[in-house]
């Protein structure tokens, strides 16, 4: 019982990080290479990888999906996790601990970098137009 869910609960951490990784990549790096004058890296990069235009122009869906699997796997992290490993783990298992510790420690870095991401794509830029009319 446990490993099934174990393993749905990490597939919920890997994916949370991955769409997060999603909307770093597609929105909120290109903005920060454009701010830093680093104009001609976003081309190239855009040239290399031309699926990230497509993101970027669907960033409010690929922000919305991130972020719902994100809050996902927080539920799952404290609330249905829990109740799961006191039925299933023994208390002398390490096992469980270290699953949910690296469960814990992907999500936190996607909640992190999904952060970083929805600043620099949605917040920053207004923040720098009324610092420029002003």
């Amino acid at each position: 019982m446990m490993a099934a869910n174990s393993k749905s609960g990490k597939l919920v951490s890997y994916l949370s990080l991955f769409t997060s990784l999603g909307t770093l990549l597609c929105c909120a790096l290109p903005s920060l290479l454009v701010l830093f004058g680093l104009g001609a890296a976003v081309a190239g990069v855009l040239s290399a990888m031309p699926w990230l235009a497509a993101l970027s122009r669907h960033k409010i869906w690929v922000f919305a999906i991130a972020g719902a699997l994100i809050v996902a796997g927080f539920v799952e992290l404290l609330v249905i996790a829990p109740r799961l490993q006191a039925k299933a783990c023994a208390i002398d298992d390490p096992s469980c601990a270290r699953a949910a510790k690296i469960a814990k420690t992907l999500l936190w870095i996607s909640a992190g970098v999904y952060a970083v991401g929805f600043f620099t794509a949605f917040i920053l830029g207004p923040i720098l137009a009324r610092l420029d009319q002003g």
